[in-house]
């Protein structure tokens, strides 16, 4: 469950930001790339885990199932307006390297420079190679420098510290801006491939998990101070920031172990030294640990601020109008302070009042009621006509007929 929210939160961050970013008129085509990849696959995601709470239930079609239609249209998701590994393998960087570079776009212009202006061509290529080349070179100093300062404040923070929300904050974009730097240098590294990067499938896959970790992390942050003072908002987000910088480090790691092309065992060393400079010390990002993913399960799990804040953008039907979900949600206030009232009464050794056990069995009447599945009395038209058989078994019976044993009888 604590992966479900945490991924949740991830996709609700980056929405926020996204719309945001639309509203003020942008219209940011990278961007919009990683949006739709990342978020359409941790929706898949998150679904599939829903599908494991729900058991049986989720694959017993019907108006009581409230997972299936999400998951069979997951498909949809992932490949409208071209695959995600599409997106992920090939748009996303090889969009984003020559568009999104501050000067890379002007040494290409200065390539296709009509022949009449040749001089005035290649200076411009003079000035915005070495701009390219310096750009590297600063990208690799704030890559080992900053790397070496978050290695340090990682190493000494405390596992609560993200309970102060601006120890917090100041904490994770110290972090983003490491692994920012870390992928500026390794973007500029892939220019040693030329025109093969087109073809180094896995290399930009890598770079697209980064770079989405990356900004789903500033959004995830931009989230968190929009909300702030929900109770447990703090728990989820260091949870959500923990998984996005690991997966940011753990892609430049094997980005870095597999760095393609004539010159990659050069370009490995160079973006070895300049994101881990001392190997795995300057590695420092973990999963969260046990405690926190607990906290996280436990808040998503039971009433709290957090949970309804999730609850926000969820169609709840009028009381009395069946609707799975909305009696899902109705329910759960009751059958926890239910769950409460008996461990109490088994830890007291008594018997429940009148209203504990008035409690108790609303709570039982209720949970009776939501873990019914539809039935249906046949599937088809064609099963409901009096005399069918289905045609599994009308073959069987004609095999059995032109047998000349009958039996399996000796």
């Amino acid at each position: 469950m604590s992966l479900a929210a945490s991924d949740t939160l991830i996709a609700i961050g980056g929405t926020d930001l996204m719309n945001a970013i639309v509203d003020n008129h942008e219209a940011p085509m990278v961007i919009s790339s990683v949006m739709k990849q990342n978020c359409t696959e941790r929706g898949r995601r998150i679904v599939e885990r829903g599908m494991d709470v729900a058991a049986g239930s989720a694959i017993c079609r019907g108006e009581k199932n409230y997972l299936a239609n999400g998951y069979t249209s997951l498909p949809i998701a992932i490949t409208v307006e071209g695959a995600n590994i599409m997106t992920r393998s090939f748009q996303i960087i090889g969009q984003g390297l020559t568009r999104c570079h501050p000067h890379m776009l002007e040494l290409i212009q200065s390539l296709q420079m009509p022949a009449d202006k040749e001089k005035e061509a290649v200076e411009i290529f003079t000035k915005q190679f070495y701009k390219v080349l310096g750009h590297g070179v600063s990208n690799f100093g704030l890559s080992v420098t900053r790397g070496l300062g978050s290695t340090v404040s990682t190493a000494f923070r405390s596992k609560t510290a993200y309970k102060d929300g601006d120890k917090l904050v100041e904490y994770h974009e110290k972090q983003l801006l490491r692994l920012s730097a870390n992928f500026a240098m390794t973007a500029d590294l892939c220019f040693t491939l030329g025109g093969r990067l087109k073809f180094e499938e896995l290399l930009m896959g890598r770079l697209a998990d980064a770079l989405g970790a990356i900004f789903l992390g500033y959004s995830t942050l931009h989230h968190y101070q929009r909300r702030r003072g929900v109770a447990g908002l703090e728990a989820i987000t260091e949870h959500a920031m923990l998984r996005l910088e690991t997966e940011a480090q753990d892609a430049l790691k094997v980005a870095s172990d597999n760095f393609p092309g004539p010159l990659g065992p050069v370009a490995s060393l160079v973006m070895k030294a300049g994101c881990f400079p001392l190997g795995n010390l300057t590695r420092p990002y973990k999963e969260p640990n046990d405690t926190l993913t607990k906290e996280v399960a436990r808040l998503v799990t039971t009433p709290s601020e957090l949970r309804d804040m999730f609850a926000e953008g969820i169609y709840t039907a009028p009381e009395g109008v069946t609707h799975q979900v909305s009696d899902l949600m109705r329910a759960l206030p009751i059958c926890v302070e239910a769950d409460k009232i008996a461990t109490a009464l088994r830890r007291e050794k008594r018997d429940p009042t009148q209203d504990e056990a008035d409690k108790i069995a609303q709570a039982e009447a209720l949970r009776d009621v939501l873990i019914q599945v539809d039935v249906h009395d046949y599937l088809t038209e064609a099963e409901g006509r009096e005399g069918y058989v289905r045609p599994a078994l009308l073959g069987t019976e004609e095999r059995l007929a032109a047998l000349d044993r009958k039996s399996f009888a000796a």
